[in-house]
């Protein structure tokens, strides 16, 4: 479990082919502060990935072609940045919100427009997942928890300002471009449940 408040930016120094899957090693600066251990979560932009090997500042993962299909890590070169957050311990604060690591599907920039000191971005997400974005709720965009601001139809608007585009990647976003996308749990089982019910609705 995680919060979307990211640990700090990473580099991504080799991947490996591995078949279908990938063999990844992450650079993460402050990593030795709390130093993983084997079979430890890291969300990287957003997705938990398991710790398989580590030093004092790096940590190699293996990807999946499951996790490649649904998620932006696929694309990612040696010298990319990337968000990355430890998992949440007992006692730890919960700045953000409720975030798994398992990424539901990737959000496009469709606008970045400047609003005082602040990035108003508007994504587009796959039709199958707006329902789950609400005015006021929150989501997470390659592993940052942010509020959703405004949602018309399968587009909603974020608000990014300073702090979060100078301590995370969100601050180089374009159009085009498509972050991990997970949608805020308690959506996710509600929607669940009025499903059993019966009770779906509608975009």
């Amino acid at each position: 479990m995680f919060t979307g408040i990211v640990s700090g930016i990473g580099v991504l120094l080799t991947r490996e082919s591995r078949g279908a899957d990938l063999r990844c090693r992450f650079e993460l600066a402050g990593l030795a502060a709390r130093a993983p251990a084997l079979g430890d979560s890291i969300a990287i932009n957003g997705c938990c990935l398991t710790v398989t090997a580590a030093t004092a500042d790096s940590f190699d993962a293996d990807v999946s072609a499951e996790t490649l299909r649904l998620t932006n890590l696929g694309k990612l070169h040696s010298g990319d940045q990337v968000n990355w957050e430890l998992a949440l311990r007992a006692g730890d604060a919960l700045g953000g919100h409720w975030v798994t690591g398992h990424v539901d599907g990737q959000a496009e920039v469709v606008g970045v427009e400047p609003r005082a000191d602040s990035l108003w971005v508007r994504f587009e997400v796959p039709f199958d997942l707006a329902r789950y974005v609400a005015r006021k709720g929150s989501v997470a965009l390659d592993g940052v928890s942010l509020t959703v601001n405004d949602v018309s139809g399968v587009e909603f608007a974020v608000n990014l300002i300073p702090h979060t585009r100078q301590v995370t990647t969100l601050g180089a976003l374009r159009v085009g471009r498509k972050v991990n996308f997970e949608v805020d749990l308690v959506a996710r089982y509600l929607d669940r449940l009025l499903e059993a019910r019966g009770e779906g609705a509608a975009l």
